[in-house]
């Protein structure tokens, strides 16, 4: 990844966390399918960093299906507690990947972990 790549990311996180701009943290969201595993990593960190300001976000991905085994985990990540009722339906994924990642936001938010 480069520093370009990492500028605009940066600034994606800064339009969305400052001033709510929504298409910004969906720009972010999008970064998580990236085939650059920097850029994906530094879109997920970025999206964690947002905290609570990131849930709307990660609750539209996970309503659209995008990346959903990072944004499970990074609903996790932010203590998202209001999505337990869609990570508990995600467990019985028919993709195992979902239902693998499901499980373990649910254990990390039932841990208490942020």
């Amino acid at each position: 990844m480069g520093p370009l790549i990492f500028a605009r990311l940066y600034a994606l996180k800064s339009l969305c966390t400052a001033i709510g701009c929504r298409s910004a943290g969906r720009a972010l969201v999008k970064a998580l399918g990236s085939t650059d595993e920097g850029e994906r990593t530094v879109a997920g960190m970025l999206l964690v960093q947002g905290g609570k300001r990131a849930e709307p976000l990660v609750a539209e991905a996970i309503r659209r299906r995008e990346h959903l085994p990072i944004v499970l985990l990074i609903a996790a990540d932010i203590g998202a507690s209001s999505l337990v009722p869609e990570l508990h339906r995600l467990t019985t994924d028919p993709d195992p990947d979902v239902a693998r990642s499901a499980h373990d936001a649910l254990e990390i938010l039932s841990a208490g972990h942020r």
